[in-house]
């Protein structure tokens, strides 16, 4: 589970205003900081697969996240993947 001041640190970044949490920019910067963290205790749990089944599950709904925020605002879009260090 990541800590409040992680998911603060990672919202900060695309955030649209100051008490922003909801935006698919922020939601996308939370769940980058999740995957980043299961990602590295998956690499010394190598048998932990709830764990890579929530990653999947994680990096599923953040595709879809990014895909939808690509559609509608694309300046945004490319904004949130430059911040972020995204590849696509």
């Amino acid at each position: 589970m990541i800590s409040k001041d992680n998911k603060l640190q990672a919202v900060k970044k695309t955030q649209r205003r100051p008490d922003d949490v909801g935006s698919p920019e922020a939601q996308v910067a939370i769940l980058t900081a999740r995957i980043t963290e299961i990602t590295e205790h998956l690499k010394s749990n190598k048998h932990d697969h709830m764990g890579r089944r929530g990653l999947i599950q994680m990096v599923g709904r953040r595709k879809k996240l990014l895909k939808n925020l690509e559609k509608n605002n694309f300046e945004v879009y490319k904004k949130v993947i430059e911040t972020l260090g995204l590849r696509k």
